[in-house]
């Protein structure tokens, strides 16, 4: 199984940030990226970003990797089959908006990020775009 290196977590965090700088008007944001396991790589926190922000980062990028799709997927999966995270017997499972596999060009999971802090759609929004970019993915 292939994972991320800590390089490649360390530059989906820093484009997080600038992303969440420049399009999100700074608005502070918690990001998170694990591997292929969901194992924490790479973690930010920005100033003034909430502090329920992180655990729910770590969780969302835990979240994508372990259930293999983003998390607003998981989500409608568990409202289209009447279940709930708790059902899968894992504790650090969300349904909330913001994360995100991160996926190789052939669609293997190398890791997932994590974004928190935003409106919900605008975490989902952002962990897309960074899991999206290539110099990411490589």
């Amino acid at each position: 199984m292939q994972n991320l290196n800590l390089e490649k977590a360390q530059l989906a965090v820093a484009r997080a940030i600038d992303s969440a700088k420049s399009k999100f008007n700074g608005r502070p944001v918690c990001v998170s990226v694990c591997d292929s396991y969901g194992a924490l790589l790479a973690f930010c926190r920005m100033d003034g970003a909430p502090l329920r922000s992180i655990n729910i980062a770590q969780q969302k990028a835990y979240t994508a990797v372990r259930m293999g799709s983003d998390t607003a997927s998981f989500k409608q999966r568990l409202v289209n089959e009447g279940f709930t995270a708790r059902d899968f017997c894992d504790p650090l499972l969300t349904p909330l908006p913001g994360g995100q596999p991160i996926t190789d060009l052939h669609g293997s999971i190398l890791g997932g990020i994590g974004i928190s802090g935003l409106k919900p759609e605008e975490d989902a929004d952002l962990a897309k775009a960074v899991a999206g970019l290539a110099e990411v993915r490589a």
